[in-house]
């Protein structure tokens, strides 16, 4: 997971929130120091705006209530580092005037455990803890995100390949009508054309029969002109 680190800003906190810092303004701040976060801030709330709603009773007495009280209080409260993974989060924080740390655990507006002390060792130890202890509980966040977004992904491949599918069909049966239909013409063209062939066949019958009679007949024609020719010359010849 990456680790959102934002270097100290005298006199950025509480009086910039009193102000009227905005929530998600705050949160993007948070963010801005560092390259990438473990997950968008605007999806968790910063401990500082969590910090501004008031106190519960149970945790007056407490730590989570005293640091609740200085930053809504404006005692100087400075943010070091944060870090998001889903939707929970760890702070580092830096009251200068008395060298006092709070590592703050929190989900979402909620501030879950709260470390007070003034070893600077400690603090660090103690943030990282909290890093790591975001990672684990976000685990099953982040995998309910993957597979949120795995399964919408999945859902429109369904519905892509559902369109694809029903297209597909639709080609299919048009080309089965059409194979269909060619088919038809095809056995249609086909006796048409061995109908064609057998009155081709007898035509060509009936024309041979026609040229041998013709031939026939101009052969006897010419066997009278040859006779009549041969008896016309011998009735001169006398």
């Amino acid at each position: 997971m990456n680790v959102n680190v934002r270097n100290v800003i005298n006199g950025f906190g509480l009086g910039l929130f009193l102000a009227g810092l905005s929530i998600n303004a705050m949160a993007q701040s948070t963010s801005s120091g560092a390259a990438t976060a473990g997950t968008s801030p605007s999806a968790t709330v910063s401990p500082a705006a969590a910090a501004s709603a008031k106190p519960a009773a149970s945790n007056a007495n407490s730590t989570i209530g005293e640091l609740q009280q200085l930053m809504q209080q404006g005692q100087g409260i400075s943010e070091l580092r944060t870090t998001y993974n889903g939707n929970y989060g760890s702070s580092l924080l830096f009251k200068p005037d008395n060298r006092t740390y709070y590592v703050a655990l929190f989900q979402q507006k909620n501030f879950w455990r709260v470390v007070k002390t003034t070893s600077d060792t400690q603090a660090e130890q103690t943030y990282k803890n909290f890093v790591g202890q975001t990672e684990k509980l976000a685990e099953v966040d982040i995998r309910r995100i993957k597979l949120e977004a795995e399964k919408e992904y999945t859902e429109q491949l369904i519905s892509t390949q559902e369109a694809r599918l029903s297209a597909l069909q639709n080609d299919l049966a048009v080309q089965q009508q059409q194979e269909q239909s060619v088919a038809v013409q095809q056995d249609q063209a086909r006796q048409q054309t061995q109908l064609l062939g057998n009155k081709q066949q007898a035509a060509r019958s009936q024309l041979t029969a026609l040229q041998n009679r013709i031939r026939t007949l101009e052969a006897q024609q010419t066997t009278l002109e040859n006779i009549n020719l041969t008896n016309g010359k011998a009735a001169v010849a006398k």
